[in-house]
């Protein structure tokens, strides 16, 4: 078997359209003081990626539904960094989100460098390169979505270091650095830098399986990171551990392992423990609660859990660790053994619920399968009604697939629970009459119909239903905005004996893992027509929002077009798969994700585009939008470089807009 075709996880619409698959808001902040930020003579921040506590939001209203259609080019700015991984190279997927700090850009590459931009004019100060192997076959997809900042009360302005800027690379080695100039603080870790693979559990012969592609979450003066686990390939995978380092020198404060005891015995008797259950989105943190939110993704391997019996407790569960100590406060199990990727892909979002007049502190968790939990932040209990739904059993001997699973209420799912063949879709009758007969031949029994030896449609997809991105909350109106993929997919269970040929005829809408030592490796493959379109009907991808204080839908649109993938117009209600998520600002949604090379503002209010632009590459990645000084423009930027197992578009472009500039604004 090529190890290549074992971890190429790549989709297609005949293209290959899809694949591989500072503000201080309180909670108890009214809304008259959010509103106040969009004074103009205040400065704004963006000091995470994805917003304060995960909430993709900015209280900054400069532009606005009245002038967003006057926004223009303030910047461009080109890493350097982008490759389709055809010359032996890794691949990239620029699926970074910067932070705006001291008038200052911060953006990583895919391939871990930090690059240090001024805000307002995209000149480039300094530039970090953490030199990642990008020959190493192992790395698959190039992608780092974050960094994160720190800074030092302890230290002068002026000192080295007073600011550390946080990057996990892509290689799992943490580093240091100062924000004025990039040099590496030599006090933390080994001479700036720590060697993430130390200390974790049944890493020794795997190290090629252990990645970092999220931002390391910050809390007082700890710096928390989980990892990403190529997780089907082997049953005892590397640890998840989620551990929290002194932020000053490096050293281990705590660490946290999610899987204890889940294990299996193999055929020959041998004890075997189960791995991952890792977090590879990004982690939420309530400084004021001490609390950190943890969402899980799935034991190893992905698909086969007869040796892994039981709920897994920790897996693919929402955890609430005490920030300070790594000690579980709660926990809420989303995927009860999961057999279907359906990893906790997002960042939670910290929200404040109006209920019976009463605010009430939530985390809002979404999911793979189109599904969001309101939790509240406290105690984990569901805010919402959540029913523990009976799911099909396994036809195959040694599987153990639990009986139910979690499913809320409200809000409504928001897209399919599984394709039958009236569901079945294509471009002419006879396209869509193969898909019939398709859908018909594998198991489609609902969305938690376990794989099987004839294969079994997965759907949401382990794309999702909700991806990494994340959701985006407007405080003020409590609305939630989110976007989802809708495309199915096929898990066939392969016997071990029959993997080395199987091997030898996938195609590049499908992959083959391993997931030695089980009796069962897997292929994951996209459901599509003979002529590279999905069985499963469009929307492909859409864009929601839901009022959080009711669970009730307040609009849903298709997103997006392939029309720049295809070459031809495509029927805006086919919308398109999408990666990256959304942010809210001016009573607006900024978003691009999409297959074609454009970036959006839609009205938040009632889901009308307002603006639209096209940019130079396609952009799976999530904006963001800061004022570095009163009386300075608002700036929104977005990464756009396309992802190469995608095939979208490719670039290495940080791209900048904002409001025509006055006089005053001039530098």
């Amino acid at each position: 078997m090529k190890p290549g075709k074992l971890t190429k996880y790549s989709i297609g619409f005949g293209l290959a359209v899809s694949s591989f698959i500072a503000i201080s808001v309180s909670e108890e902040m009214p809304a008259l003081l959010l509103t106040a930020f969009a004074d103009s003579s205040m400065s704004a921040d963006w000091p995470t990626s994805d917003g304060l506590q995960g909430t993709h939001y900015s209280p900054l209203a400069d532009i606005n539904r009245d002038n967003v259609t006057t926004l223009e080019l303030a910047w461009t700015y080109r890493t350097g960094d982008v490759n389709d991984g055809q010359d032996g190279l890794v691949g990239t997927a620029f699926e970074a989100t910067p932070l705006m700090v001291d008038a200052t850009l911060f953006i990583p590459t895919p391939y871990s460098r930090v690059i240090a931009l001024n805000a307002e004019t995209g000149e480039e100060l300094w530039a970090f390169d953490a030199n990642i192997d990008r020959s190493d076959p192992s790395h698959i997809m190039a992608a780092t979505r974050g960094v994160s900042t720190w800074l030092d009360e302890s230290r002068k302005s002026g000192q080295p270091c007073q600011r550390r800027i946080f990057l996990a690379a892509f290689d799992a080695y943490l580093f240091a650095l100062d924000s004025k100039t990039g040099a590496l603080c030599t006090d933390f870790g080994n001479h700036g830098r720590i060697d993430l693979g130390d200390g974790v559990a049944r890493l020794q012969g795997k190290r090629h399986l252990y990645k970092q592609t999220a931002p390391p979450a910050i809390v007082n003066d700890l710096v928390i990171v989980g990892s990403k686990i190529i997780d089907s390939q082997v049953v005892a995978s590397p640890s998840g551990v989620v551990r929290a380092f002194d932020t000053r020198n490096g050293q281990l404060r705590w660490s946290w392992e999610p899987l204890t005891g889940v294990s299996g015995i193999n055929d020959d008797g041998a004890e075997i423990p189960a791995g991952a259950a890792n977090t590879w989105a990004t982690m939420t943190v309530d400084e004021e609660r001490d609390l950190i939110f943890v969402p899980t993704g799935s034991a190893s391997p992905d698909h086969w859990g007869g040796l892994r019996e039981g709920k897994n407790l920790y897996a693919n569960s929402l955890v609430a660790l005490r920030a300070s100590t790594g000690e579980v406060v709660w926990h809420y199990q989303i995927v009860h053994h999961d057999l279907w990727d359906y990893d906790l892909a997002s960042p939670p979002a910290l929200i404040t619920i109006s209920r019976g007049g009463e605010s009430i502190p939530a985390v809002v968790q979404g999911t793979k399968m189109g599904y969001l939990y309101f939790l509240h932040r406290d105690t984990g209990e569901p805010l919402f009604p959540v029913i523990e739904q009976p799911v099909p059993a396994s036809d195959m001997p040694g599987e153990f697939a639990w009986p139910t699973q979690p499913v809320p209420l409200l809000p409504r799912p928001l897209g399919p629970e599984g394709l039958s063949p009236d569901d079945a879709w294509g471009l002419t009758p006879i396209d869509r009459s193969i898909c019939r007969k398709k859908i018909i031949s594998l198991r489609h029994d609902g969305i938690f119909a376990p794989p099987s030896l004839q294969g079994t449609i997965v759907f949401p997809g382990f794309l999702g239903g909700n991806s990494w991105g994340g959701i985006a909350y407007d405080p003020v109106g409590e609305v939630i905005v989110t976007n989802t993929n809708r495309i199915a997919t096929v898990l066939t269970l392969i016997p071990r004996n029959q993997l080395a040929m199987a091997a030898t005829s996938i195609d590049d809408q499908s992959a083959i893992a391993e997931q030695a030592p089980a009796q069962y490796g897997v292929r994951r493959s996209v459901l599509l027509s003979p002529l590279g379109v999905p069985c499963s009907p469009p929307p492909w991808g859409m864009l929601h929002a839901i009022d959080a204080r009711t669970g009730e839908l307040r609009w849903e649109i298709p997103l997006g077009t392939m029309r720049d993938l295809v070459g031809l117009p495509s029927p805006a209600p086919w919308g398109s798969p999408n990666l990256g998520g959304a942010i809210i600002s001016g009573g607006l949604v900024f978003i691009a994700a999409t297959m074609d090379r454009r970036i959006r503002a839609f009205d938040l209010a009632s889901g009308q585009l307002v603006w639209e632009e096209t940019l130079p590459a396609s952009a799976q990645a999530t904006p963001m939008t800061y004022r570095t000084r009163p009386g300075g423009r608002q700036f929104l930027v977005i990464a756009a470089g396309g992802h190469a197992l995608m095939h979208s578009s490719l670039g290495d472009y940080v791209v900048a807009y904002a409001l025509p500039a006055s006089g005053e604004d001039q530098l």
